[in-house]
Parts: structure tokens; C-alpha cells; sequence
């Protein structure tokens, strides 16, 4: 059991895991596992909640799924382009379908907190793309799967699961945002903030991937609840609801 075994199988589906969402695997029958440290072109995870490992698994008749426990971050001190190694390594390995799920502080005041969020499109705040350093002009007008999106809201559906669609907006941190930046995002049409996904998703649709994108919405953003924010809370609200987003993923995948 290793990482020749993933390459004998090359698995065309893969699942990338955000912060506090590792539990998913327990839905999944686990067949192989591998760290990062021992992928070439993979690099340890670093954060809190995020284990670093990649895991060959069984979902629904048997179909086999890899799960990428944990990612990197601009926010570490990498740039796009390393933050979204993973995606080329994955590709490598044989992966065409991509599902980016993360953990994020929500917008939009007509969800709630430990609500599913579809991302239907995306804002790049982060300053960097992964394919900066050549004329890659890769057309982004649809890079979340519209036709993978109609099957995750059919999912939804049939499980009773209120699954909202939005915008995700990624920026830097790793500091949370100000009151002032979280109304700045809302002005321009986010429902949902984090410092991830993006370059991953970008990276793919570069790739030819097919590309899904979910977001657990585990707190409000700053100025819009009570609370001062913790990533602990992020962790344990994400770790809590992972039951229902790994019931959605074996469905669809």
C-alpha cells in the first residue's frame, strides 16, 4: 500500500479536503494512504486541522475517490503557483474531476452558519495566480462545472439538504478581515470569504479538470455576529458538519 499503488490506479476523481474537514474519509472506505512527504511535488501540511496525507478510497459501487487530506496556503509563505502543486501533482496521477471543498466565514446574511455553499464563481483577491510567469490565457468564464453543479443541488435535494450557491471571495490573511473589508466584499457580491481554493481551482480549469468547489460556512465574518473569531471554531464547526458533506460527495461522486 503505497504511493505506486495510487499511481498503478489512477484514480480520475479527487477531493480535496479544507480546514476541520478530514472526517469525511470516515464515509469513505479507506484502501490506501500515503503522506505528502512522500509524494514528489507535494509539500507538508502546516495548519491546524489539516492531516497532509492522500488517501485512496471507495465510495458508492465501489468507485474509487482521492482525498487530499489538507492543503497549502498563500498565507504560509508560498506563492500561487506552490499553493496549487497539488493540483498538478493529482493530475499527474491520473485525476480529471476535482472537488475543492474549504472552510468559510459567510457573507451573506441570508445563510446561516453550518450551511453547505455550492460556489458558482469566484473572486481572486489574492494578488497572485498560479499561472503567473507565462502568457497563459486560459478562459475562466465558467470554472465551476455548471453541469456538476446541477448534480450536487439534485444531490441536495434528494437528501433534504439546503444547499445554498454562491460566490466565494479568497484573500490573503491569514488575519481574519476587518468589518471594513467584510462590507467591501458583500459590495462586491460575495457570500463567502477564505484564503484558499482559488489557485486550486484556477490551476485545474488550466489543466482541462473538471472542477467543483463547496464551502462549509462555520462562522459569520467579522461585524456581522457576536463572537471574535477563533480558528478553532472554524475547525470544530467544519469537523461537526462533515457527516453531511460527505453523504452529498458520495452521492454525486
Amino acid at each position: 500500500m503505497s504511493l505506486a499503488h495510487i499511481q498503478e490506479v489512477r484514480p480520475d476523481t479527487a477531493v480535496i479536503l479544507g480546514s476541520g474537514l478530514g472526517g469525511v474519509l470516515d464515509a469513505f472506505e479507506a484502501e490506501t494512504q500515503v503522506s505528502y512527504a512522500a509524494v514528489p511535488g507535494m509539500s507538508t501540511a502546516t495548519v491546524p486541522g489539516h492531516t497532509g496525507r492522500l488517501v485512496l478510497a471507495r465510495g458508492e459501487a465501489g468507485r474509487r475517490v482521492l482525498l487530499a487530506q489538507g492543503r497549502r496556503h498563500c498565507y504560509e509563505g508560498l506563492s500561487a503557483f506552490g499553493v496549487a502543486a497539488s493540483v498538478r501533482v493529482l493530475h499527474e496521477l491520473g485525476v480529471r474531476r476535482i472537488v475543492l471543498t474549504n472552510a468559510a466565514g459567510c457573507l451573506n446574511p441570508g445563510f446561516a452558519v453550518g450551511d453547505l455553499m455550492l460556489i458558482g464563481d469566484h473572486l481572486n483577491l489574492l494578488g497572485d495566480s498560479p499561472l503567473r510567469g507565462g502568457p497563459h490565457f486560459h478562459d475562466m468564464s465558467e470554472v465551476y462545472d455548471a453541469g456538476w453543479r446541477q448534480a450536487f443541488q439534485a444531490a441536495a435535494e434528494s437528501q433534504g439538504l439546503n444547499l445554498r450557491e454562491g460566490v466565494y471571495a479568497a484573500v490573503l490573511g491569514p488575519q481574519y478581515e476587518t468589518p471594513a473589508e467584510v462590507r467591501m466584499l458583500r459590495v462586491l457580491g460575495a457570500d463567502a470569504v477564505g484564503m484558499s481554493t482559488v489557485p486550486e481551482a484556477i490551476q485545474a480549469r488550466a489543466l482541462g479538470m473538471r472542477v467543483a468547489g463547496l464551502s462549509m460556512l462555520t462562522n459569520w465574518a467579522a461585524g456581522l455576529g457576536s463572537s471574535e473569531l477563533h480558528h478553532d471554531e472554524v475547525v470544530s464547526v467544519g469537523g461537526a458538519a462533515s457527516g453531511r458533506l460527505a453523504l452529498l460527495l458520495r452521492a454525486v461522486l
